[in-house]
C-alpha cells in the first residue's frame, strides 16, 4: 500500500510580498521557500508554526480570471482551517497583529472555534479540536 499526503494547496495572490509579509508577520507561519523560477513566477511556500501537514503554495494571479479568486477562493465559505492546541492564546495574539475576526470564538460539539479574515477577506476557521476529535474535520 502507497502513503499519500497533499503537500500544498494553492493560495491565490495579488503580490508575493505582501502575502508573505502577512503570512510570516501576522500569522506568524514560517516561510519554508522563495525561489524565482523566471522574472515572474517563484515558488514560495509557507505553513505554520511546527506543522508537518498541508503548505500553502502561494502563487501570484497572472491572469484576469485567476485575479477574480483572490479573496474568494471558495465562493464566501470558510477556506482553510488553522488547527491549534491553545485557542485561546492564538485568538489574542492573532487579535494583537489586526487579525480581524467575523464573529466571536464559540464553543461548538467538536471544539472551539472562531472565524477570521485573511489579507484578501477570505475566510478560515482558527479551530482548536476537542481531543476526541483531533483526527476529524469539522
Amino acid at each position: 500500500m502507497t502513503i499519500q499526503r497533499i503537500g500544498a494547496l494553492t493560495f491565490v495572490v495579488r503580490d508575493y510580498d505582501e502575502a508573505i509579509e502577512f503570512f510570516t508577520q501576522r500569522l506568524q507561519f514560517n516561510l519554508l521557500e522563495d525561489t524565482r523560477l523566471d522574472e515572474n513566477k517563484r515558488w514560495v511556500l509557507v505553513a505554520p508554526r511546527g506543522s508537518t501537514g498541508t503548505n500553502l503554495l502561494l502563487a501570484k494571479a497572472d491572469s484576469p480570471t485567476q485575479e477574480l479568486a483572490i479573496g474568494n477562493q471558495t465562493g464566501g465559505r470558510v477556506f482553510l482551517f488553522l488547527h491549534t492546541d491553545n485557542f485561546w492564546h492564538d485568538y489574542k495574539e492573532m487579535q494583537s497583529r489586526g487579525i480581524k475576526f467575523a464573529e466571536t470564538p464559540r464553543e461548538e460539539s467538536y471544539g472551539t472555534v472562531a472565524v477570521f479574515f485573511d489579507l484578501y477577506e477570505n475566510k478560515w476557521d482558527l479551530l482548536e479540536l476537542k481531543s476526541s476529535n483531533e483526527n476529524q474535520s469539522a
